[in-house]
């Protein structure tokens, strides 16, 4: 069993778990990933590692609510326990001393990012941050980002906060700006990282993406998270999560990532009522007792 030592919700429906795992805080490395459970049946599910504390033995993890599953482990507080918590996993990002680098953030992807701007600037790089939400309540961690960053752009669809518009308008602006980059990582919703890529294409960027689709076991024995880079099939979560954003099939990536998107939405609904339900009763049992 696994302690939730820390909870934190850092937007409506983004929450962050510090997770008591001193096995996995020993051995995890920016860019790799964990598959937890939270009971015994349950679903499992992939999270990158957003931050870890070898000291304290523990693993922070960032995820959306998006889900059952996820709202499920939502609803969990601090001092509760995860059932299993697998990990590290998955290829470490290939940390080195490239020159000027931009790390693009959408989304939760804000969090994967973090760890590797961080290791970046260590490896001497100019970091170039570049992160973005829908709205203003959805951004986080812009304090940590900029502490990794030699300068740090903010961007909101909605331009509730920062610049309006997409991370890939500052990207094509900071590319202008600088002549080119030696490096971009950019990790955020499957959308984004595609118009990344193609954006960094154009002016011949080598681009690094993080890839997150539909996994079971985590170990290259199921093929669920099978994906196609440069004519070829791997496995996410064994030969990434990292690979050349210029060589990969999105639009296969996006034509899986839809396929089980109605059984999913019945488990959620599902699972929301039941909650409901639950709530009722509790209340009904407290009222009762008064």
């Amino acid at each position: 069993m696994y302690k939730i030592v820390k909870k934190e919700v850092l937007a409506p429906v983004i929450k962050l778990f510090e997770i008591e795992a001193p096995l996995v805080a020993k051995k995890a490395r920016a860019g790799q990933f964990v598959i937890l459970r939270i009971k015994e049946g349950g679903e499992r599910i992939p999270l990158t590692i957003a931050d870890f504390d070898r000291d304290r033995g523990t693993v922070t993890c960032v995820f959306q609510e998006v889900g059952k599953t996820t709202a499920e482990l939502g609803a969990l507080g601090e001092g509760e326990y995860i059932s299993d918590f697998a990990g590290p996993l998955g290829m470490p990002s290939h940390i080195e001393k490239y020159g000027v680098v931009a790390c693009v953030g959408g989304g939760v992807g804000v969090a994967p990012v973090y760890p590797i701007a961080r290791e970046l600037k260590r490896a001497q790089n100019e970091v170039i941050g570049i992160i973005g939400a829908r709205s203003r309540e959805l951004l986080f961690w812009e304090d940590k980002m900029r502490e990794v960053c030699r300068e740090l752009w903010v961007v909101t669809d909605d331009g509730s906060y920062g610049r309006r518009g997409l991370v890939t308008d500052v990207l094509e602006e900071v590319i202008l700006e600088k002549k080119g980059l030696d490096l971009c990582v950019a990790i955020g919703p499957l959308p984004m990282m595609r118009a990344a890529a193609g954006l960094t294409r154009k002016y011949g960027v080598r681009t690094i993406v993080s890839l997150n689709p539909l996994m079971v076991d985590g170990t290259g024995m199921c093929g669920c998270c099978r994906v196609t880079v440069g004519g070829e099939t791997k496995f996410v979560c064994v030969d990434g999560p990292e690979f050349d954003a210029h060589q990969v099939d999105f639009d296969e990536m996006g034509r899986r990532a839809v396929i089980y998107r109605d059984q999913e939405k019945l488990a959620l609904e599902k699972y929301l009522r039941e909650r409901e339900l639950q709530g009722c009763r509790f209340r009904g049992e407290k009222n009762d007792r008064r």
